[in-house]
């Protein structure tokens, strides 16, 4: 009988919110909040899932195909992408997941849990590909996004499976790089304030590519990857006014990750400079896509008095979580002010190296 444990982290958006589904770049990173999915093969066609966290029990028989889907089932839509790469599971596994990941925080816990899944199919039943990070968060992006249609990008699948701290660059051809192991000063808080995923980026996205296409019917040679922040005003006078937010959200936020980009890229990281730009990026997001609560306000407000040098909110928006970054010896005074700003947890978290087996062997 055969053990395995992964382990899948966490993630946290430093530049690029609302910026994957648009072919542009992010800046993202692994943070070391887990899901930790541990499996022991039975004597079934069965793998029986315990849910800890959320005490909840699935069994699924392990030769279902899943000719359909519910919405947001990747345990279901992974088994489906895995078949077609050979992965055919073979026997079935007691399973039980735990994490402390907060859940619906903008922190991809969903995601983490799918690629801590899609590791353990792959090392338990074997695939046809070569097993590399970029593999598993292809397999990651496949399962969660295009085999539910959902409106998302790539940054969260290619954050856990690659780790560290790593530039995605989601535009045809598609490339990544990672631009960094380390980063201190970094804190999460959790508002407590469920976000909101499939419906807010779905409008924010149909939004910009609208605008977007606006612009390119008045301007066709206008390429987004190629606009420069300088250009807004040109641009904005073809767009009606409902649509000139979301276009110059664009541009302005792809300004912001490139910025942030040249920083990483020096031999020495000043943090002073990156908190910057996240208060830049997070205003486009607050003003602009308007995608922040009170209550996400009040923690980067009050993360920003403690002598944080940047925060901004994290993710899908509509609430979530935040992340900050300061000087490391202001670490715990921002995350009491934070807590004090009415966060339901705040906390100090430094880059993971993404999703892993940590355990295989026989029992």
């Amino acid at each position: 009988m055969k053990k395995i444990t992964s382990l899948a982290p966490g993630r946290t958006c430093l530049f690029g919110d609302h910026q994957d589904y648009l072919g542009l770049p992010v800046i993202a990173c692994a943070i070391n909040r887990n899901i930790k999915l541990t499996a022991k093969q039975n004597d079934s066609n069965l793998f029986v899932l315990n849910m800890i966290d959320i005490n909840e029990v699935r069994t699924i028989d392990i030769n279902a195909v899943f000719d359909t889907l519910e919405p947001r089932d990747y345990f279901a839509s992974s088994l489906r992408v895995l078949r077609r790469y050979g992965c055919i599971p073979t026997s079935g596994y007691n399973i039980t997941i735990v994490g402390d990941i907060p859940i619906n925080s903008g922190t991809s816990s969903s995601s983490a849990l799918l690629m801590a899944w899609i590791y353990f199919l792959i090392t338990a039943f074997g695939v046809d590909n070569e097993v590399t990070p970029e593999f598993i968060s292809k397999i990651g992006y496949e399962s969660e996004v295009l085999e539910h249609g959902e409106p998302g990008g790539m940054m969260d699948h290619f954050s856990i499976g690659v780790g560290n701290i790593v530039y995605i660059n989601t535009k045809d051809p598609f490339s990544y790089k990672i631009i960094g192991t380390e980063l201190s000063g970094l804190i999460t808080g959790v508002s407590g304030v469920p976000k909101e995923t499939i419906g807010l980026i779905g409008e924010l996205k149909g939004n910009a590519l609208m605008a977007i296409d606006i612009v390119k019917q008045n301007y066709p040679n206008f390429d987004l990857n190629a606009s420069k922040i300088e250009e807004i005003a040109l641009y904005r006078n073809c767009l009606p006014d409902r649509l000139i937010p979301f276009f110059e959200a664009a541009l302005k936020n792809y300004h912001y990750t490139k910025e942030a980009l040249k920083e990483f890229e020096k031999p020495v990281l000043d943090l002073k400079i990156i908190g910057s730009l996240m208060n830049d990026h997070h205003a486009v997001l607050r003003d602009l896509l308007k995608i922040t609560v009170p209550r996400i306000d009040d923690m980067i407000n009050a993360a920003l008095r403690a002598g944080a040098y940047g925060a901004k909110i994290v993710g899908s928006g509509g609430g979530g979580s935040i992340v900050a970054i300061a000087d490391p010896a202001k670490v715990n005074a921002v995350i009491d002010a934070i807590l004090k700003a009415g966060a339901e947890e705040a906390y100090a978290v430094s880059v993971d190296p993404g999703v892993r087996i940590i355990e295989n062997l026989e029992i």
